[in-house]
């Protein structure tokens, strides 16, 4: 059956910062950025990889994977993240969405392949490298 969800990203946390990620049901975005100190301001360079979780603080902070991420970074870049509430029951199918249509380097499941319905994700808010408006 075909499924619309409406996502609001929050964020961005850098990786000094991420105690301040809330718990909550949903998916998360990882950056590659950089930290502008005077306007205390990041800009984003990459997604890196996109997750879903219970508790997106406690996965992220707990993320296996937080060696691979690093190495995308490059001189004077660090990570950062973003997250946006979605319900426990829809959080897989949104993730997917996300994964299949941005293709983060770190992301394996889900980049070729999406094994849902037709789905629409319309996100707002901290949507940075992020299209705000598609479906797969």
């Amino acid at each position: 059956m075909k499924q619309s969800y409406l996502v609001k990203t929050d964020g961005y946390w850098r990786q000094s910062a991420i105690s301040g990620i809330p718990a909550h049901s949903g998916v998360y975005f990882v950056y590659a950025a950089t930290y502008d100190k005077s306007s205390d301001s990041v800009s984003l360079q990459k997604l890196i990889y996109i997750g879903e979780a219970g508790d997106v603080k406690s996965r992220i902070s707990n993320h296996e994977k937080w060696y691979n991420w690093r190495g995308h970074l490059t001189t004077g870049q660090e990570l950062c993240f973003s997250t946006g509430y979605v319900s426990p029951i829809s959080r897989e199918r949104v993730e997917a969405a996300y994964i299949f249509k941005h293709k983060p380097a770190e992301n394996i499941e889900y980049k070729y392949s999406f094994p849902f319905n037709e789905t629409t994700v319309n996100s707002s808010g901290r949507t940075a490298l992020l299209e705000t408006y598609f479906t797969v």
